[in-house]
């Protein structure tokens, strides 16, 4: 039989982008708002992204050359993209099958509630507050907004292209921490508590790689096999820290 899948996925969080610090001070300060002018889908990388991307293209660059992606795939939202071109230029874009922006991999929209902290919300929207806090991050859907239910169902059609065009290649896909669980929802074939048990334990580090392989002896015919899940690749240059910034405008954790 025919192999589906791909022969890797590498799916990755954009590098700290300026609304991950711009959320971090906010919340920290006890704020209702964000303090950040762009709409999100123009929020950059900070200084520490831009250095966070380097060294993920630099991890991939280490490779051989028959193991490194030959497929990006990447969310048109600037932080993703630049994180994305970060190793599309150390790889070489004539090196590469592909190279495409896709709507389907944007962050999670969250309507009403965006540019909100978890006080913002409580503060401005207390039924809405106590409506997510009864049904669940999974399912609530803020008006205006999607549920983690409406990001997979879009990803379901993602998947749906990478098995038709792109099944023995090399795929790289660049999203948001949201866009990362939701895709390890559906290639691990999880249920709504064992994605949420991993979304509780942390958040994605930003530029943190989840990889899986496809093993032809897993499965009746063969499936993708997890590798390994938020690899960190060291910075090149010493003295910073690699931290995990929330996306911004993320809603509160359940």
């Amino acid at each position: 039989m025919e192999q589906k899948w791909p022969q890797q996925i590498w799916v990755v969080r954009h590098g700290q982008s300026a609304g991950n610090v711009a959320r971090e001070a906010a919340e920290a300060a006890s704020q209702f708002l964000i303090d950040i002018a762009e709409r999100d889908v123009d929020v950059p990388l900070s200084a520490l992204g831009e250095r966070q991307a380097e060294a993920l293209a630099d991890w991939f660059c280490a490779m051989p050359p028959e193991a490194r992606p030959n497929v990006v795939l990447h969310s048109p939202y600037l932080r993703a993209r630049e994180t994305a071109m970060a190793v599309v230029d150390k790889l070489g874009r004539d090196d590469l099958l592909t190279v495409v922006a896709d709507e389907r991999l944007r962050e999670k929209e969250f309507g009403i509630v965006d540019r909100l902290t978890p006080l913002g919300i409580a503060d401005k929207y207390p039924e809405l507050h106590e409506q997510r806090r009864h049904v669940g991050k999974f399912y609530f859907r803020p008006p205006g907004g999607e549920s983690w239910c409406d990001v997979i169902l879009r990803l379901r059609s993602v998947l749906d292209t990478i098995t038709r065009e792109y099944r023995g290649e090399r795929v790289l896909i660049v999203g948001h921490q949201v866009i990362v669980n939701c895709l390890r929802y559906l290639l691990e074939r999880l249920d709504e508590r064992g994605i949420l048990d991993i979304d509780r334990a942390g958040d994605v580090p930003n530029c943190g790689v989840t990889a899986y392989a496809f093993d032809p002896n897993a499965g009746k015919n063969g499936k993708l096999v997890l590798q390994m899940a938020n690899f960190v690749a060291p910075l090149t240059e010493t003295g910073v820290p690699v931290t995990a910034g929330k996306d911004q405008p993320a809603a509160p954790k359940a």
